[in-house]
């Protein structure tokens, strides 16, 4: 497993929270927290999302990203996820990272400060180079998509 130096600015509303962590050594992403106030929980309704604080900003070397997706445990137990999964933060964004969440469950869902809601996974990029072409290589699958390999 290879390591890479992130500097990571925790910002005023982040104080007294762990920093983002890997939980176990094999894990590939790390767990994010609510920077949400103490006093002020964030309450997500069934089939509404909120954008919530992380309270930190973060410089990736080039080459690469961090992405931010759900949490499994979240998912499973109470129907949260993502927006928009993975969310990316790119290697020249400087801003506070936040997440969207969604509440697809049937119950309202409250996050509170220190809460672990998503998790951020930091990998390499390649950048695509655009060849245009008349034709493209024939394939078994073709032009067959959404369903069409079958569901068994």
């Amino acid at each position: 497993m290879s390591t890479v130096p992130v500097k990571i600015k925790p910002l005023d509303h982040y104080e007294g929270l762990a920093l983002p962590a890997y939980e176990t050594p094999q894990s590939a992403g790390m767990d994010l927290r609510a920077a949400v106030p103490a006093d002020e929980p964030v309450s997500i309704p069934p089939g509404e999302w909120r954008l919530i604080p992380v309270g930190i900003a973060i410089a990736l070397p080039a080459g690469f990203e961090a992405q931010v997706r759900p949490r499994s445990g979240l998912a499973a137990k109470h129907g949260i996820s993502c927006v928009n999964t993975p969310g990316t933060v790119d290697a020249d964004y400087r801003g506070e990272i936040r997440v969207n969440l969604i509440n697809h469950g049937q119950a309202n869902f409250v996050v509170n400060r220190g809460d672990r809601i998503a998790q951020m996974i930091i990998a390499p990029v390649t950048q695509a180079v655009w060849e245009i072409a008349d034709t493209l290589d024939e394939t078994t699958r073709g032009t067959g998509g959404f369903g069409s390999t079958g569901t068994k």
